[in-house]
């Protein structure tokens, strides 16, 4: 299959089905926003093995794909959520290693985070602040301040965008 009709198909499959890929991956992860990242990487996927797909049952072969997408998502999510006691914890964050200038340059490195949070415009500012700051998830943002639940995940995923974008700036310039 040539790339023009690779491309051609793979428009067809996500117009077709990405409803039912986001909410495969939505069922399996549980989390709106990697839901999103993974039926992205399905059809990357797909256009990638475009070749090899025989033409018979997309639906099936592209909801085969999204849940090995999945379960790798899971399995590295596994890994890298391992227990740590509570006393190496503790040791860590007083090693020797936090001398004044690592100290200092986290705390500068977090209040520049906060202000940037703070700049948020108006309907973001609130959400970001409560998720990145606070630690709330967007179920806890959604009961308290009596915003929608998917509302919240948006407001969420767009203000994680806009700080990446002003602080990666913020690098640049410095």
């Amino acid at each position: 299959m040539g790339k023009t009709d690779s491309e051609k198909k793979l428009i067809e499959l996500m117009s077709r089905y990405k409803n039912l890929v986001f909410s495969v991956c939505l069922k399996m992860t549980g989390d709106y926003f990697a839901a999103e990242d993974i039926t992205q990487e399905t059809f990357i996927s797909a256009y990638q093995h475009m070749n090899e797909f025989d033409g018979n049952s997309a639906k099936a072969w592209l909801c085969r794909i999204a849940s090995n997408k999945c379960i790798d998502y899971l399995r590295a999510a596994e890994r890298r959520s391992v227990a740590t006691p509570e006393d190496e914890l503790v040791q860590s964050q007083g090693s020797s290693r936090d001398g004044p200038l690592e100290k200092f340059v986290t705390a500068d490195i977090v209040k520049m985070f906060k202000d940037s949070c703070d700049e948020l415009p108006d309907p973001y500012r609130i959400p970001a602040k409560l998720h990145f700051e606070e630690g709330l998830t967007a179920k806890e943002i959604s009961f308290r301040t009596k915003v929608p639940l998917k509302t919240v995940q948006s407001q969420i995923y767009r203000a994680r965008d806009m700080l990446k974008k002003k602080i990666r700036r913020e690098d640049l310039l410095a």
